[in-house]
């Protein structure tokens, strides 16, 4: 290989760091919607009353609605220009987002998280068909590592700000400034992103759901589903109940809270382009299995905690982030390597369905086993549930090292 192939696998050209940036922007408005419910979780079970079964519904109701969009979408995901695709969505998603900021009762916020979902749900799998498509699996580990970083980024700013913002202007007001910032994303994606079509170049005459069938009946695509699907549920079950669990169970005040968020976000954007690279260079699935393994000791020191100081709680987090977030790249460059270039549309979109309908059964099935005897109690049972996200942990592992080797096997890595 020469010199400058290797540097062609090292390095980004100009318009790839665009994409990487523009794709990261729209990672952080999209995640940000989705995310920021749980810390304003204690905040709107308070003032709506909420049990915590419905408030696990509101946030399931989005990822029910999103993982139904991706699956009715995924056929014909290989068909368009994903630019389009993406553009399209994207204001959904923003109306989606408005309709969430005007809400002022429980029905009404359902409603908007379903109708955001729709939208919002599938443009995570758009951005990995974008990044497949024009990223060489050299490269897409550092990629995926950087579009995570929307994930911390929406925690370092994204989620102090609106949480003071809702302090100052209710909880409404996040939503509004998330709808803000999309507008200038989509302007973004219009003017500047070239088109993404050269998977059309390989389509066969395929109706879409047939695409969508063949997709879902190849053997190897399927495994991949199951990992996808153990690894989702494991990450969501615990993701509603952060607010409301630091503050009722560990004590943390309501001003603290923002300090809490900010942190984790700057330990993911310091740590996610760190495991992108370490996810090029080094086996993917045992950088998976490490972090799977610090996951599994953080959260069960963390769901046995009572009142503590503020620092055993942020170091706490911290742990939390490095477990959960470590395992996202390599699983995510992993699972990006198994489908066929005209397959991958479908597979990104049925895989991100499946991710957020196992979000989905995840915060439905955590809000049963939590309870809240009233809004100011401690939650109880928490510990259950973490347990269960160890066993869902485990056997996300196993699943893994299936996709690991069915990679190998293909000569993909």
């Amino acid at each position: 290989m020469s010199t400058e192939t290797k540097d062609d696998q090292s390095t980004f050209s100009s318009y790839e760091i665009f994409v990487i940036l523009m794709l990261a922007l729209t990672q952080f408005t999209v995640v940000l919607d989705f995310i920021v419910i749980s810390p304003l979780g204690d905040m709107l079970m308070k003032s709506m009353n909420l049990s915590t079964a419905q408030f696990g519904l509101s946030v399931s109701a989005y990822a029910f609605s999103a993982g139904l969009s991706g699956l009715v979408t995924a056929g014909f995901a290989d068909r368009f220009d994903r630019k389009k695709l993406l553009l399209f969505f994207y204001i959904g998603f923003l109306v989606g987002t408005l309709f969430c900021g005007l809400s002022n009762n429980y029905l009404m916020l359902l409603a908007a998280r379903i109708f955001t979902g729709l939208f919002g749900g599938v443009i995570g799998s758009i951005s990995m068909a974008i990044v497949s498509d024009l990223f060489p699996l050299e490269k897409r580990g550092r990629v995926f590592g950087f579009l995570q970083m929307g994930f911390g980024a929406s925690q370092v700013f994204g989620i102090p700000l609106s949480l003071y913002m809702a302090n100052a202007w209710g909880w409404q007001s996040p939503f509004l400034m998330i709808v803000g910032l999309s507008i200038m994303v989509w302007l973004f994606i219009l003017f500047k992103l070239k088109p993404v079509a050269e998977h059309l170049e390989d389509q066969n005459e395929q109706h879409a759901v047939v695409h969508l069938w063949e997709t879902l009946r190849i053997r190897k695509y399927r495994i991949g589903f199951l990992a996808t699907t153990f690894l989702s549920l494991g990450n969501f079950m615990m993701l509603p109940w952060g607010s409301a669990y630091v503050i009722n169970n560990l004590m943390i005040t309501a001003q603290e809270l923002p300090f809490i968020y900010m942190a984790s976000g700057i330990c993911s954007l310091t740590i996610m382009p760190i495991v992108g690279k370490l996810s090029d260079r080094f086996d993917k699935f045992f950088l998976f299995t490490i972090a799977s393994i610090i996951l599994i000791v953080v959260i069960s020191i963390y769901a046995n905690l009572g009142p503590v100081s503020f620092w055993l709680v942020l170091i706490m987090n911290l742990g939390l982030q490095v477990g959960f977030l470590s395992r996202t790249v390599p699983s995510t460059a992993l699972t990006s390597a198994l489908p066929k270039k005209n397959d991958r549309g479908a597979f990104m979109g049925i895989n991100a369905s499946l991710q957020q309908i196992s979000g989905g059964i995840a915060a439905a099935i955590s809000g049963m086993i939590v309870i809240q005897k009233d809004k100011f109690s401690p939650l109880e049972h928490y510990d259950t549930m973490v347990y269960v996200v160890v066993l869902l942990s485990i056997i996300s592992v196993l699943l893994l090292w299936r996709v690991s080797k069915l990679v190998k096997n293909e000569n993909a890595i």
